[in-house]
């Protein structure tokens, strides 16, 4: 459960739809949102937008989750992140009770993160303000309640910098290794570079895994991390021996972190 905080508002203005405007009278809110879905993919926005609102004004914690989603991108409307907030919110404080194993704990995963991302920056003009003492425990909750991979690379980040709370770099050492079990290419990168001379966490150098974990992170991360994993992984790769680089780039091709050298 999240507990609400100062900055919980009240449900969004684009829920507040006319009861007239509904499909159909007796259309179930999963009927609605399959219908917006579908028409989100043949990119009819305009009519994904009204069947996701009318859902969404029904309780639907996906079609909530995709205007969320939508507004954030810019995507079909007009960019507004105080919209996409509160339908975050909104689905937090409806859904408050699922648990990790409910059908809709990964949209509640989701817009966890999603508020600890605002309120860790806040949105400038609303009364989001940042708050990353707020982020911090958002992050923690989605981390340690869902699993969920990014919020367990973000709050080992939070964790690394002290950032929201007292720093902890073996706790936000084992964070990134959860999130980089997952397979979450950031928190392998990270996990990697701080392994490499062990200084950072406290811990014996492990250069040779450092420099794995590193190598596979660039290999599978998506385009715009490749640019700030590449020079770490280019940093590793110069001060390592030439023994440790061909031993850290066959264990980089490996799909297991168990079978890293520890």
């Amino acid at each position: 459960m999240v507990a609400a905080g100062s900055w919980m508002m009240s449900g969004s203005a684009a829920m507040a739809l006319d009861p007239a405007t509904a499909i159909a009278r007796g259309t179930s809110s999963r009927d609605i949102f399959s219908l917006g879905f579908a028409a989100y993919k043949r990119g009819e926005k305009a009519e994904a937008i009204e069947a996701l609102q009318q859902a969404a004004h029904l309780g639907h914690a996906g079609a909530r989750w995709k205007l969320g989603q939508m507004f954030a991108d810019g995507d079909g409307v007009v960019e507004n992140d105080y919209e996409a907030f509160q339908m975050f919110e909104q689905i937090v404080r409806d859904q408050e009770d699922d648990t990790s194993s409910s059908p809709n704990a990964a949209y509640v995963a989701s817009a966890v993160v999603a508020l600890a991302e605002y309120t860790r920056n806040g949105i400038p003009g609303t009364p989001v303000a940042a708050d990353p003492v707020q982020a911090r425990q958002l992050y923690s909750h989605a981390a340690s309640y869902f699993g969920d991979a990014r919020a367990q690379f973000e709050l080992g980040r939070m964790l690394l910098a002290g950032e929201g709370g007292k720093a902890n770099p073996r706790q936000a050492a084992r964070w990134l290794k959860l999130a980089a079990h997952k397979g979450y290419a950031k928190a392998e990168a990270l996990l990697g570079y701080l392994l490499f001379d062990g200084e950072t966490i406290s811990l014996q150098a492990e250069p040779i895994r450092g420099l794995a974990m590193l190598t596979r992170a660039l290999k599978i991360a998506p385009a715009k991390d490749k640019e700030w994993i590449r020079p770490l992984q280019e940093e590793a790769f110069s001060l390592s021996t030439e023994d440790d680089r061909r031993t850290a780039l066959a264990y980089a091709e490996t799909d297991d972190d168990g079978d890293l050298p520890r």
